[in-house]
This record gives structure tokens, sequence and C-alpha cells, in this order.
């Protein structure tokens, strides 16, 4: 799965001959409710799809997407009640029997989960699901299924696939896993594949590589496909029409190209103006989407939206508005839709502005955070009574990095590559196993009891998770004012007050529980508690990744003006490469517990010098469709070897495509000798032998982030 993708058409565009429905629409839903007692959580969403089309669906947590699309396929329990019609080829499933169903599921409609672990049986190997879904569906062997179930595993490009049809669910990866969902998936040639956020939580490399597995089994099968999904980028790239839900319902429907480019409905246009984009600059602030999606229990009266709109006029009020056809086959649920100009394009922000240049130079400002040589073992052991040692992990190999006042360092890669191992041992201000970290110039080896005490007052944290990271049992009050009481500094309540208001919330909300919180109230809470002790840096571990992308907008502008305001200093570890490159001032990018290249953001954006980073930001999605189906891709092979057996000499070999295309004698290079971060120019280092001679794999190099688009 290894190489540079072109320019990519519309996808699915030619069923496949023979196919029934090749005619008219395969799947037809209309008027889908279902109410789970007094809930309504899907009411009235209608859409058809015809043999080989993609259709997209997006909307924030709750609008009732993955509902609707259970619903469809009957795996709703019993509880709720579903009402309207659902006709594959004309027949219902909408009430009928469960052995009809049954039958179906796998046959004529499939479904990819959004986790893959969670799907299937873990004591079951492998190959044995996917040759039982076969045999379910026809009459055939045990070994004939076996040996279809081989053919899968090579179709979605799964290595070595009758050794891993032999492997069971959690000896694969988490891209693997998914892989193998999806050849289960299409192992009975359906009509409608159903894909429920299927590149949730993957990396960026490994969801580039799923989406080309996706694309290349619906190219197989003729199928139609129904794509859920939060992230744009994706359906850019991918759909053929998108659906936006809120509330429960359609809000528009149409074309990619016509929703992306000309949103009638003043929420889709929110939300296109909320996502971080990787080809837009960072001088403009998000605009995220004020408010909160309301509850399915409680709908406001009139338009569901109005309550959150800046285009609502009182009219609105007064009663749902149906969906309305503003231009042909595209047609939004807004009163003011067919009004010229008047819903907020994402240009507004800027979103096509190209990548900014270098940018300032580094400040002359204190350093408050460096890390030299940092090396983090773990020894692999075996054995219950007597323990012996027979491996090494080495989780983080040798890391340098700084990071100076006022000043927000983006720390990137991969999962397995060692940012968070990096950041715990940073967090932890006691002596390492090797190397040497120093915070606001305190070696943290030389350190006291008292003194480290005293330190952790001037870092604090933001994690991922705000529901785990708070206690339910205390009031927002408490949590804020906790470290206030450990560290004994006086009267807290004035202060949490204050820090509330910073954060965007009210003092009122003092005395709720973090469960009376949406996501992103509960991160402006765990914000305000990391800031309780006036730190200078905070440790930012995907403080985002588990928000909307309209509420994770609010939270980006938060940071950045908060670290305008006190002059924080910012270490940012995260997965989204676009939202990295929205907010930090310089970028380190790490593989298999090393740094493979760092430097200023515009730098390292706009004239990527490592493979990996070049692989990096071409996998990036951009919620474009005309910019994303000219870009050129590159698909890394496989997944990150073991940090317990890495290669011998560079550590990227194995998946590196300039690797492969150099001669023999320039190889030798790369098998033998560990390159280090060698500089590229001022403050730009990368860590590649052939860093500086990108001319030596010019035919097969990845597009650079400054050349994201064909001539």
């Amino acid at each position: 799965m290894t190489g540079v993708t072109g320019e990519r058409p519309l996808a699915g565009r030619a069923p496949a001959p023979g196919r029934p429905g090749a005619g008219g629409p395969v799947l037809e839903v209309s008027d889908l409710s279902v109410r789970f007692g007094e809930v309504h959580a899907v009411r009235g969403v209608g859409y058809s799809l015809a043999a080989g089309e993609v259709l997209g669906v997006v909307g924030e947590s709750g609008a009732g997407k993955s509902v609707a699309a259970l619903a469809v396929m009957g795996l709703l329990p019993r509880r709720a009640r579903v009402t309207g019609s659902a006709r594959l080829h004309g027949a219902e499933l909408i009430g009928a029997p469960e052995k009809r169903l049954a039958a179906l599921r796998g046959s004529g409609i499939s479904m990819v989960f959004q986790d893959p672990l969670s799907a299937m049986t873990p004591v079951y190997r492998v190959g044995d699901q996917i040759a039982e879904a076969v045999r379910v569906h026809g009459e055939v062997t045990r070994r004939a299924a076996a040996e279809r179930a081989v053919e899968l595993l090579d179709l979605v490009g799964i290595p070595d696939p009758r050794r891993r049809a032999r492997a069971f669910p959690h000896e694969f990866s988490g891209g693997m896993r998914q892989r193998a969902m999806i050849a289960m998936a299409v192992a009975n040639d359906p009509d409608v594949i159903i894909c429920d956020e299927p590149t949730t939580a993957l990396d960026v490399t490994v969801q580039a590589q799923v989406m080309e597995v996706l694309r290349k089994a619906q190219r197989e099968t003729g199928a139609a496909v129904l794509l859920i999904t939060h992230d744009l980028g994706v359906v850019a790239g991918f759909a053929d029409r998108v659906l936006v839900m809120y509330a429960g319902r359609e809000v528009e429907l149409g074309t990619v190209h016509e929703v992306y480019a000309r949103p009638r409905m003043p929420y889709t246009a929110g939300l296109l103006a909320s996502v971080p984009r990787l080809d837009a600059g960072a001088e403009l602030p998000l605009v995220p989407i004020g408010g909160r999606p309301p509850s399915p229990a409680e709908l406001p009266p009139g338009c569901p939206f109005e309550p959150r709109c800046a285009l609502s006029i009182p009219e609105c009020r007064a009663a749902e508005p149906a969906p309305l056809e503003v231009f042909p086959g595209h047609r939004a649920a807004c009163l003011r839709a067919r009004e010229p100009g008047r819903a907020p394009r994402p240009e507004a922000r800027g979103a096509a502005v190209p990548l900014a240049g270098d940018g300032p130079p580094r400040p002359a400002t204190p350093v408050v955070l460096e890390v030299q040589g940092l090396v983090k073992h773990y020894a692999l052991t075996r054995g219950a009574l007597l323990r012996r040692r027979v491996g090494t992990v080495r989780a983080v190999d040798g890391v340098d990095l700084d990071i100076r006042e006022g000043e927000t360092l983006g720390l990137v890669g991969e999962s397995g590559c060692g940012k968070t191992t990096t950041l715990m041992q940073i967090l932890e201000l006691t002596r390492v196993q090797a190397g040497r970290v120093s915070v606001m110039g305190r070696d943290t080896a030389t350190l006291t009891s008292r003194e480290r005490l005293a330190l952790r007052g001037r870092v604090q944290v933001v994690f991922q998770d705000p529901l785990a990271s708070l206690d339910p049992r205390m009031t927002v009050h408490d949590i804020v004012a906790e470290p206030l009481v450990t560290h004994r500094r006086g009267d807290a309540a004035p202060r949490v007050r204050r820090l509330l208001r910073m954060v965007g919330l009210d003092a009122a909300d003092a005395a709720r529980h973090p469960r009376h919180f949406s996501g992103g109230q509960r991160q402006r809470v765990a914000i305000a508690r990391a800031l309780a002790l006036e730190p200078r840096l905070v440790v930012l571990d995907e403080p985002v990744s588990a928000l909307d992308v309209s509420v994770q907008a609010g939270v980006i502008n938060l940071l950045e003006d908060l670290r305008d305001r006190l002059g924080l200093s910012y270490l940012l570890v995260a997965h989204d490469l676009a939202v990295v490159r929205h907010i930090a001032d310089r970028v380190a990018v790490m593989h298999l517990g090393r740094i493979a290249e760092i430097g200023r953001a515009g730098r390292v954006y706009g004239a990527p010098a490592h493979p990996y980073t070049q692989a990096l930001l071409a996998a990036v999605p951009i919620p474009d469709p005309a910019r994303e189906r000219r870009r050129r891709r590159v698909l890394l092979e496989g997944d990150v070897p073991s940090p317990a057996d890495p290669p011998s000499g560079c550590r990227f070999r194995t998946r590196c495509p300039k690797f492969k295309a150099l001669a023999d004698a320039l190889r030798a290079r790369c098998l033998t000798e560990e390159p280090e971060v060698r500089p590229l120019e001022d403050d730009h280092g990368a860590a590649c032998h052939y860093a500086e001679k990108p001319g030596v794999v010019q035919s097969t190099a990845p597009t650079t982030a400054r050349n994201l688009e064909e001539p």
C-alpha cells in the first residue's frame, strides 16, 4: 500500500454492471423517526442512495447520525420506537421480521463499526470470523470460506494474509482491525455499506490507509456507501453528496462540491468555519458556533438552531422550517436559505489563505523547558515467580527539545512514537533514566521535595478527557480551588470566580458538578484548574481530540487568548496536525522514540524535509472538495515498528518511500547508520541522511504542504 496517488475522481461513479438497482436507488429512506420514550432522537430523516454512490452524513455528537443508521439496519434496542420507511431494492426494512433482517445484514446491507475491537469477538481468530460471515450467507464449505477470508484480507491490504488470518483481534493494530472489519463488510458483496466513524481515533497515516481500502472495496463491489463521520475533510475527499444533521433531522443536503462551496444553512457554514485547516494560515482565529446543541428531550420552539444562529429573525421561533430546494439537488432547512450571500462562508476567516512563510524569529525570552538526550526504556520480562528480562522497549531514545517563554511547541507523530512518555517524564520533575530535563532553569535531578512541590505550581497539565480528569463528586469550585488549598494560597473563592470568568464560564457554575456540563465546558473547567497557580508552562495532552469540531474551535481560541494575555508557554501533544498548525509556533515530529524533524511551524509545514513529515502532512484531509481531490498522497506501508525491536540504522527506512527509490549504494547508509537531527537552516532540522537532497527521489517524493495541489 505504498505509493503516490494522483488526482482522484468522485468516488464510485460507475456501478458494477448487472448489479440490482443499477438503474435506480438501492436504498430509499423517507420520514424516518426514532423515539426512546419521550426523547425524539431522529425526526423525519429522508435520503436515497444509488448504486456506487457515497453519501456523507455529518453533524455534532447527538445529532442522530448513528441512531438513524442503526434504525435502517434494525439494530436498535427493543425500547426504541421506529417509524417511517427504509426500502432496500423496494423491500421495506422498518418493521420487517428479525429473521428476514438477519438474512439481509451482510449480504444486502453491511456495516463497518466505529470500534472494531468491540465489534469483533476476542476469542475467535480474525480469519474464522470473516469465514463465518461468508458461510452464514452462502452454501460454501468450511475450507472454501477460509480461503475466501484470506482473499478478503489480501484485498484490504493486510500483509501476509494467510498467517494473519490465524491471529486474534488483539494481535492486530487499530488500522489492521478496521481493515479486517471492511473485509468482513464486503465478504458477501453487499449493495449498501454503512460506515459509522470508520477512522475515529486512528492516526492520520492509518486513516489514509483505511480510506484507500474503503475506496478499493467499494470499487470491487460497486456498493453504495453511507459514511457517518465528524471529519469534514474525509467527506470532502470521498463523498458524492453530503447530508448535514442537527437535532435529529436533516438541515442541509446536496452535492459535496455545492454544499462546501455555497452552504445555505448557517449551521453548515459554522461547521466549515470552525475546522482548523492545514492549508490555511494561523493568523486569524477560528469561528466557533456559539452555545451548545439542544437536548432531544427539550427542543426549543421553532428552528432548533435559532438560539445559536447569528442570522436568526423573529420568524425563526415561530415554526421549524422544512427543507427547501435552493439549487437543483441542494436543499436547506432555513427560512433565509434563498437569500443570496446570507450564510457566512468559511472563506470569511481566511480558510483558503495559503500557508504562511517561516513566521517571526524565535523570541529572545528565557527558556522554560529544556530536554537534552532524554531516554526512557522499559524492561520486557517473562515468567511468573522467577521473572527474567527478555528485551527492552525503547519508548524514548534520545530526545532534544526546548520551549521559550510565550512559545508553543507542538509534539506530533503516530501512536506509539513516544509523545506521551516524553510528556510524563517531563511532568514527573524527577531524575530521568538518562539525559537531562531542566524546568525554569532548574535541573529536575537536583530538586528537593520542597523545591519539587513549589515547581509543580509553575508547570500544569490539561488532559485529553476532561470527564475522566475531573472528580465527579466535587463541585467546580472545589475542583478549581484544590490546587490553591494544597499550596496554601489563601482565600480561594475570589480567585475561583476570576478563573471561571477567564475561561468563559459564569461564577454561578462553581456550584455545579462536572456531569452538568458539556464536553467543551468541562475542558474549560480543566483549563481553569490548570491556571489556578499562575503557571508559566502548561502541558496540553490532546486537549481538543474528544470534542466536536464546533466546540474545539472555541477551546483553541481560548488557549491562544490565554497564552497571549498571560504570557504562557505550551507543550502541545496532538494527533491533529491541522490543530497544531493553527496554534503552534514550533513543531517537533516524533517517530519511534526519536525526533525526526523540528523547527518553526511555517518551515516544517511549508517545506518538510523528512519523508515521514511529508507523509504525515500529505495524509491530512482538507475540507475543500476541489483541493482535496487534486492532492497527491503517500500511503505508508504497514504500521509503526515495535519499539522493542526497532529497525537498524534509520528507524523509518522500512516504511520510507525515499529509501525504496534510493540506489543500493545510498541505501547502505540508511541500513547501518542512525541519523541525528542535522540543521538545514536557521531553526529547522531533520534526522534524515538525504534531507537536503529531495531531488534524489523527485519522481516518487510525496507532495509537500507548500505544494498541496497538482499544477
